[in-house]
C-alpha cells in the first residue's frame, strides 16, 4: 500500500432486497509479514458519497457492536466499521491509507454479519499495488454456506490509473494451499467461452480470468506481474449462480 493513486481499495456490491450488515476492516499491524502498515485508516463509500469512516476501531462509537460481531481486529491500531447498508445493486468502496501517508502491507476485508438476509455480497474486488515476492496482491475469500460457481479476474490494463499492471498472472488456491487453476491472458487455455457466457469476462486480452464452481470453504487468489512486473491491478470475484 502507497500514497496518491496507489492507496488499497476494496469495493464490493449487495444485491437482494433487505439490508445487509457488514463489518468491513482494515488490517495492518497484526500481519506476519516484513514491512507491515502499522496504523491503517478506513473509510467507507456509497453510491452517493462519503458514508462513515474509522481510525483504530476502539474508538468506534459502535466498538461494543464491533466485539460483539465476533469478529474485532487484535490490534487496537487497526481500524473497523460496522454498519447495515441498503441492497438493490449497491456498490460500495472501502479506501485503506496509512496514517500520516505511511506505507506498507495492509489488508482489507468485508465480513457478511446477516447471511439469512435476502440479500448477498455478490462480488468483491481489492485495488492495490502489485510488487513482488510477499507484496503481491492476494485476495482472500470466503464461500459459503453452499457451493458457488465464481468468476476471478485480474485486471491490469484496462484501469484507467497510470503505472498500472500491463500484463497480470492470476493463481488460485484452496484452503490447504493447494493450487487449483491459473491463468495468464484469459483467452488462452480452455475457458474463454465459459468467461465469455459468464458476461462479465476482462476487456483486455492480458487479463487474467478463472471460472470454477468452489466449495463452501476459504480460498485465496494471488495475482502478480508477468515476468516479475510491477504496477497498480485489481483482483475481483463475481458470484455467477
Amino acid at each position: 500500500m502507497q500514497t496518491g493513486d496507489n492507496v488499497l481499495i476494496g469495493g464490493f456490491i449487495v444485491t437482494g432486497t433487505q439490508p445487509k450488515k457488514v463489518i468491513i476492516r482494515a488490517i495492518g499491524p497484526s500481519l506476519t509479514v516484513p514491512g507491515k502498515l502499522e496504523n491503517p485508516t478506513l473509510e467507507l463509500f456509497g453510491p452517493s458519497g462519503p458514508i462513515t469512516a474509522n481510525d483504530n476501531w476502539m474508538d468506534a462509537p459502535n466498538k461494543q457492536e464491533i466485539i460483539d460481531s465476533t469478529v474485532p481486529p487484535t490490534n487496537n491500531l487497526e481500524s473497523a466499521i460496522l454498519t447495515t447498508l441498503p441492497a438493490n445493486a449497491s456498490v460500495y468502496t472501502a479506501i485503506v491509507r496509512g496514517a500520516g501517508n505511511t506505507t506498507g502491507v495492509g489488508l482489507v476485508e468485508v465480513y457478511d454479519l446477516e447471511s439469512t438476509a435476502a440479500s448477498k455480497l455478490a462480488n468483491i474486488s481489492s485495488r492495490g499495488f502489485v510488487e513482488i515476492n510477499n507484496d503481491v496482491m492476494i485476495g482472500g475469500f470466503i464461500i459459503g454456506p453452499s457451493s458457488q460457481k465464481v468468476i476471478v479476474r485480474a485486471i491490469g490494463p484496462s484501469l484507467p490509473v497510470s503505472g498500472k499492471l500491463e500484463d497480470p498472472t492470476l493463481e488460485l488456491f484452496d484452503q490447504n494451499g493447494n493450487s487449483i487453476a491459473q491463468n495468464d491472458n484469459w483467452r488462452t487455455g480452455s475457458q474463454e467461452a465459459e468467461i465469455i457466457a459468464s458476461t462479465v469476462p476482462p476487456t483486455n486480452d492480458l487479463e487474467a480470468a478463472i471460472v470454477a464452481t468452489l466449495p463452501p470453504t476459504l480460498h485465496t487468489a494471488i495475482v502478480r506481474g508477468s515476468g516479475g512486473s510491477i504496477g497498480v491491478a485489481l483482483v475481483e470475484v463475481y458470484a455467477l449462480e
